[in-house]
């Protein structure tokens, strides 16, 4: 009788719940699609039926409005990582749960399948409470999952130094006007408020308030695709694709455990034995309406150049550019998206892609372009070729607008599923995704822009999207199909070498750089070495529009100063490097050979050219033409030199930070160790210590430093600045034993010039001795040496990402 009593009250409270959850449904507005939502506006909540347990969905969070910051990188748009999740349930619990696909046992046997499962960890996102379960009807409270960080936008703030912050409930909300619910994707909005202090100068830049960081984030929730009709193309590492890769355990034992997979969007010709068909459905990316002209015509033309590469894989008009429907949500899986996004200061701009964790098919492609860029590239060309004595700008305008179309193609390349590829420069421009250096030429002693940037996509560019994109006919040997395409690409020289071959500034492939031109990086050098100085040389008032503080000239002058500075660092490359390729087993092509030992001392001569005083001092006639800032025009570090000298113009700070720029990679550690060891290969190629006596007689041992006039000084700045590099090197944990037994040589070959000079040099030597004796008796005051740096050079353009899933260019 007891226990009939407590099922009867059992079942009269869960009526009564059961009731209570009905009214909260009815007072609640209703969004049917691929999830059923019910928002509940009096309490703010957002209540979910769940149905079809156990089937998993596609997941991710973005920022639909961001932050506006560059350095910390919470931009608008921005997409968090994917996840493929599911609901299962456990007694009265609902949990979200995330299987574990990194590893994985393709086979047909379940067993298998279930003893790789029960190996490695799963991720429960979430648990929820059951309100109801009627009928196969499942109810929860789903806005404790809403309403938290969901990109971690604490964590970037962190990150980026610029404060402490966490999330703070009593400021958060779910944000319903855009809370959609459609077929086969639903999308759900929150305004998430991080309450902190010690905000930094980037935050507090951007932030009415800097105690409160207010930003709205999305959640997407998305039907994953029919896996039928979509077929995984093998990585190869010829040619670039980013993409997906697991752990295979029912891979045979003479097979790589490791699968590798291309990311791509799924595209089918309608005719496969066509020469050239249309898609089965194109692939179609949206223009940001909110971006203005004529911006907006140059992005859009830029955009479409990719449909010359899916012609040249047989499509026709399978790759389209739109403008954004007015009532699109941007942040919709179905629409491919390329936004404009302002900051408060120049930066990257980013292709990203939402990937199927599963096979590596790309669904979503999110562009998003920095509004601020184009301006940089209209300063580049203000610095060049700008005469605001005449009132025609339009070749201003058109480089900058000719980089926003280059600038859109690179982009989009990314979400296309496409790395960088830095050796292209070699080849003509053959490819977008390298960062472009304006090419321009001087003609009868004036700078022509005419060619300054590619129009169209590149040779290497139609290649990697036949091979990646091509639809075979049924019964084709693809394997075979695209090994043909990979060996075309070899007859053409087309090759591929992305961000780890580029971007460290000891890499070893003379060829392969960012903001580089022409094959030979000393010979390119030397040519803008005399353009820079014509520029210079011509560098006036005229660069300045009529009404801007005269002290704004030093923006416009410090990236013609320092225009060179890729290719120097294109240069230094040639010392103690070596030409290789990503071959495998059976290709012919080059595994690792070592630039010559005549290239190599080319380029130290060349890059020797860039640490004369010569080439460092400012043109007299800009000595008296710039003057400390106005009120309300202070300098900013980032567009201009940093300074000795307070309110005035330092004539001898970009003489530091311009050496300082060459001397560091010419004294790479990595670099050094090379050229310490290279006569291994070659006896005929240069040793470390050669390089030390060449640069040490050039700086140290010459006579310049003995005079007392503007030459002299900018010399003795060099030279102070080559030993400090020599200490910091010799000093330095990692350096490797041979080099540091040259730079100790060096010194010590140093000290003695010195001492048998002191008369000649005066204080200057007496200075040396004591700085070298300091270092000596107390090595540590080696980590504080501080030296000048350059304004930033980056972004003309750069990516976030060297793979290109969150890529800043």
């Amino acid at each position: 009788m007891k226990k009939t009593l407590i099922f009867i009250f059992f079942l009269g409270v869960q009526s009564v719940f059961g009731q209570e959850v009905d009214a909260m449904l009815k007072d609640s507005k209703k969004l049917s699609g691929f999830f059923d939502f019910y928002y509940q506006e009096s309490k703010g909540k957002v209540y979910l039926e769940v149905k079809n347990l156990g089937e998993e969905f596609l997941y991710y969070p973005s920022l639909a409005q961001g932050v506006g910051s560059n350095d910390i990188g919470l931009d608008r748009g921005r997409l968090g990582e994917e996840h493929i999740l599911k609901f299962e349930k456990y007694g009265n619990k609902i949990m979200l749960v995330e299987p574990n696909y990194y590893f994985r046992a393709i086979s047909t046997d379940p067993v298998e399948r279930k003893a790789v499962d029960e190996s490695f960890a799963k991720s429960i996102h979430h648990g929820f409470d059951v309100l109801k379960a009627t009928d196969g009807r499942i109810f929860i409270d789903f806005t404790p999952f809403l309403l938290r960080d969901a990109v971690d936008a604490a964590g970037a703030i962190a990150q980026t130094k610029q404060g402490t912050y966490s999330y703070d409930a009593s400021r958060s909300a779910v944000f319903p006007e855009m809370c959609k619910s459609f077929p086969e994707n639903s999308e759900l909005e929150t305004i998430i408020t991080l309450s902190g202090s010690k905000a930094g100068a980037y935050l507090r830049s951007v932030t009415p308030t800097s105690g409160f960081v207010s930003m709205h984030q999305h959640h997407s929730f998305v039907k994953l695709p029919d896996l039928a009709g979509y077929e995984p193309r093998e990585y190869d590492p010829r040619i670039g694709y980013g993409g997906i890769e697991f752990y295979d355990y029912s891979s045979p034992i003479n097979e790589p455990i490791v699968k590798k997979f291309t990311s791509r969007h799924r595209l089918h010709k309608k005719d496969p034995n066509a020469v050239l068909s249309e898609a089965v459905e194109p692939i179609v990316y949206y223009l940001d309406p909110g971006i203005p002209e004529p911006i907006r015509s140059a992005l859009f033309e830029g955009a479409t150049w990719w449909n010359q590469a899916f012609e040249a894989a047989g499509y026709k008009d399978a790759f389209q550019v739109k403008m954004l429907p007015a009532d699109a949500d941007p942040m919709d899986v179905r629409y491919n998206l390329v936004q404009w996004v302002h900051r408060s200061t120049r930066g990257w701009s980013y292709g990203a892609s939402i990937i199927d964790p599963r096979t590596g098919e790309i669904l979503k492609g999110k562009v998003t372009l920095g509004s601020l860029r184009v301006r940089q590239d209209y300063l580049l060309a203000q610095g060049l070729a700008g005469d605001y004595s005449q009132t025609d700008d339009s070749k201003l305008n058109k480089l900058a607008f000719d980089r926003l179309k280059q600038l859109a193609a690179h982009e989009i390349g990314h979400t296309l599923g496409l790395p960088h590829n830095y050796i292209s420069s070699i080849q003509g421009r053959a490819s977008v995704m390298d960062y472009p250096h304006p090419l321009v030429f001087l003609e009868n002693g004036k700078v022509n822009l005419s060619e300054a940037y590619a129009m169209g996509i590149g040779e290497y560019d139609k290649s990697s999207i036949i091979w990646g994109y091509q639809d075979f006919p049924k019964g084709t040997d693809v394997k075979m199909q695209l090994e043909q395409i990979v060996q075309t690409m070899f007859k053409k020289n087309l090759q591929f070498l992305t961000d780890q071959d580029a971007r460290p500034e000891g890499s070893v492939h003379p060829q392969t750089h960012l903001w580089d031109n022409g094959a030979d990086a000393s010979m390119e050098l030397d040519r803008l070495i005399e353009l820079r100085g014509t520029v210079l040389k011509n560098f006036d008032l005229k660069k300045l529009p009529s009404g801007m503080p005269l002290a704004t000239l030093e923006e416009v002058l410090v990236p013609m100063y320092m225009f060179p500075r890729f290719q120097i660092q294109a240069s230094s490359k040639s010392l103690g490097g070596a030409f290789y390729s990503n071959a495998i087993n059976g290709d012919k092509a080059v595994v690792f050979e070592p630039v010559t030992g005549e290239q190599q001392r080319k380029a130290l001569t060349t890059l020797l050219k860039t640490l004369t005083p010569e080439y460092l001092a400012l043109p007299k006639q800009l000595l008296d033409m710039i003057p400390p800032r106005p009120f309300r025009y202070p300098a900013n570090q980032r567009e201009t030199f940093k300074r000795k000298t307070g309110m005035a113009l330092d004539v001898l700070s970009p003489a530091e930070v311009s050496a300082e720029l060459t001397l560091s990679l010419i004294l790479n550690s990595e670099r050094a160790a090379r050229m310490s060891t290279q006569q291994i290969y070659d006896k005929n190629l240069p040793a470390f210590s050669e390089v030390l006596q060449v640069l040490s007689q050039k700086i140290i041992k010459t006579e310049l430093n003995a005079r007392n006039n503007y030459l002299g000084q900018i010399n003795r700045v060099v030279a102070d600045v080559y030993l400090k590099k020599m200490l910091q090197l010799y000093y330095n944990e990692g350096t490797a034993v041979e080099v540091k037994a040259n730079l100790a040589a060096e010194l010590k070959s140093i000290k003695l010039y010195i001492q048998k000079n002191s008369v000649t040099l005066g204080g200057y030597g007496d200075l040396v001795l004591a700085d070298l004796k300091r270092y000596e008796d107390n090595p540590s005051l080696v980590q504080s040496i501080e030296v000048l740096v350059a304004p930033d050079g980056q972004p003309i353009d750069q990516d976030f990402d060297w793979l290109g899933s969150d890529c800043k260019n």
